[in-house]
């Protein structure tokens, strides 16, 4: 079954570029939002949902706002998160780690390997 990602940012040409890497390179579905509260609403109420790319920096509702009421919900605290974020000091990867994030993809980023370090971070074949 091919792996399906939400895909959550505000910046549209962040998510258009995300979503042809993702479609394109790693052979994936992928559904896209650009806010917090959407991102909730649909990984709550769409079926297998396999991962969550969510950006950090977003108006209204941060990543990690959209984080914690993930973890909270049972029916979405399962879905693996990684976070898109320009900045990111090596203290905060150990803090992701110990909060249960997934990985952490740096911004800018590579858009032809985008697709191999989400694989890797999830331990999925491509």
């Amino acid at each position: 079954m091919t792996k399906r990602l939400l895909i959550v940012d505000d910046e549209e040409r962040i998510r258009e570029l995300v979503q042809a890497c993702l479609e394109d390179l790693g052979g994936w579905d992928t559904l896209t939002v650009a806010s917090g509260q959407e991102g909730l609403k649909i990984a709550q109420t769409e079926s297998h949902i396999d991962a969550i790319v969510l950006d950090v920096s977003m108006p209204d509702m941060d990543g990690f706002a959209v984080y914690e009421q993930l973890q909270a919900n049972p029916v979405t605290q399962s879905i693996p998160v990684i976070l898109l974020t320009a900045k990111v000091l090596p203290s905060d990867r150990a803090r992701f780690a110990q909060m249960g994030i997934a990985g952490v993809i740096s911004k800018p980023f590579e858009p032809t390997s985008i697709s191999e370090e989400i694989a890797e971070i999830l331990g999925w074949d491509i």
